[in-house]
């Protein structure tokens, strides 16, 4: 069964190819969705998939790429959408 997860992501986590390196490891795991800075510093996600798809995403959002530093993942669960593959928003 599809879910759908809001997810929120603290920390060091803009001006350190996030987006990027989340779009990449989205894919890898067949999630779909979008990511998208915050004005607050943080980014945004929602994110579609089985669940242990997206327990995957999660666990990897907590670590992150090399230069983040990731302070806190708070996530809740949505609507599903039916997004089709996973985009970075400006």
């Amino acid at each position: 069964m599809i879910k759908h997860f809001n997810i929120t992501v603290s920390g060091k986590v803009q001006g350190v190819f996030y987006r990027a390196s989340t779009k990449r490891k989205a894919e890898e795991l067949g999630i779909a969705g979008f990511i998208r800075n915050e004005p607050s510093g943080s980014v945004y996600i929602e994110a579609e998939g089985q669940m242990a798809q997206l327990s995957s995403l999660i666990d990897w959002c907590k670590i992150g790429p090399r230069h983040s530093n990731v302070e806190n993942v708070h996530f809740t669960t949505g609507d599903v959408v039916d997004f089709i593959g996973f985009e970075v928003r400006y």
